[in-house]
């Protein structure tokens, strides 16, 4: 794979950002990878192939051993080449409807707190937010997890976010495991996001 570097200003974009108010120690990793692929692209396996179903606005790019069909199962893309479009920050959200803040655990108590139930609504939430701004589901291109008890928790999780994806789309991930989200400890599972929008 060819690495290909461009002068950006990356330090005054990642200072605009921290001044904005938004400071989440962990969200700031979702957009570092975001200015990154914007500072630094890579040449996808086959140039001038259409990105597939996030949109011409990026491209997948694969490393060998992890691209669909290779037997590894990955479940990402190792990364993703932005050309164009808007890029759309999308906040932390737990499967939970709007609620108070600080939090009232009352307020959940009707709720389902089983994997595939929280995990539905992090990606319905994800849906409502995403289609506010202007998109679809497709169009997030990197998902940041915070997961408590990975080992029992995600393979559902894995499983129902690939079933709102559809089949092909699968955008740069990370998960973290953590002891307990800030909402409430009988949540399991926190998603933000990262998507570009086609102009």
């Amino acid at each position: 794979m060819t690495r290909k570097t461009r002068r950006t200003d990356l330090g005054g974009f990642i200072m605009k950002w921290f001044s904005s108010g938004r400071r989440r120690a962990m969200g700031f990793a979702a957009t570092l990878a975001a200015a990154a692929l914007l500072a630094a692209g890579c040449e996808p396996g086959a140039p001038g192939e259409p990105a597939g179903p996030a949109g011409p606005a990026v491209e997948y790019i694969d490393i060998s051993g992890t691209e669909a069909g290779s037997g590894t199962n990955t479940p990402f893309t190792a990364a993703i080449k932005v050309n164009s479009g808007s890029i759309v920050f999308l906040s932390g959200t737990v499967g939970a409807p709007p609620h108070s803040h600080p939090h009232i655990p009352s307020e959940f108590d009707h709720l389902d707190f089983s994997p595939e139930a929280q995990t539905e609504r992090v990606m319905e939430s994800l849906q409502e937010m995403i289609r506010a701004a202007g998109g679809e589901l497709t169009d997030i291109i990197q998902v940041t997890k915070f997961m408590r008890d990975v080992e029992a928790n995600q393979d559902i999780v894995r499983d129902v976010m690939a079933r709102y994806w559809g089949p092909g789309h699968r955008p740069a991930s990370t998960t973290i495991e953590i002891v307990r989200l800030a909402t409430d400890p009988r949540f399991i599972l926190e998603v933000e996001a990262v998507a570009v929008i086609g102009d």
